[in-house]
């Protein structure tokens, strides 16, 4: 299952979250390169910024990708996707905020925008994500902004770290402030 949908160039009081192009690799790759900072990812960090291009691009992926773009000095702070789930209505989403900014709302504050825009779509009944267990910040995240926790898929995944449980995150759209219907 692949969107149809666009990704709309989206704006908030400090950043504005566009299509990601191939170029903007090179500012992710600090922080994606960085074995610290991919510990939670299902992959292991990345060893050359071609090889993170590659992925970032990859024309088989259905999902959708933006970058946020600070709006004072034109910086990379994060990456923010949307994909299809296993059924119609349904979008996984995942986020990664650039070592730089970490701490400052980026996250937080590009998520809203994100799950607003989703919404208003109108073609989304349900959002979720799927975070590592330890991920502490990025549970923290989800709970602040009203995701309802499902449930712990334990030893669900084996990644570059060994075998890893995964809390399961659900927002539906009739919970998100604002939404109709």
């Amino acid at each position: 299952m692949t969107s149809d949908l666009p990704t709309r160039t989206l704006t908030t009081r400090r950043f504005l979250l566009r299509a990601l192009r191939r170029p903007d690799a090179a500012a992710l790759y600090g922080t994606l390169s960085d074995e610290g900072q991919c510990r939670y990812l299902s992959r292991p960090h990345f060893t050359s910024v071609e090889e993170l291009a590659d992925w970032l691009t990859d024309p088989d992926w259905p999902g959708r990708t933006w970058v946020a773009i600070d709006r004072s000095d034109g910086t990379l702070a994060g990456r923010y996707v949307a994909y299809p789930g296993r059924d119609e209505g349904v979008l996984e989403l995942g986020y990664i905020t650039v070592a730089g900014y970490q701490g400052q709302g980026v996250a937080a504050e590009c998520m809203k925008a994100l799950i607003d825009h989703l919404v208003a779509e109108g073609a989304h009944r349900r959002l979720y994500v799927e975070i590592d267990a330890e991920n502490l910040a990025s549970v923290r995240l989800a709970e602040r902004l009203g995701f309802t926790r499902e449930g712990c898929l334990r030893q669900h995944e084996t990644t570059h770290k060994g075998l890893c449980d995964l809390l399961v995150y659900g927002l539906l759209r009739g919970e998100w402030p604002g939404a109709a219907g």
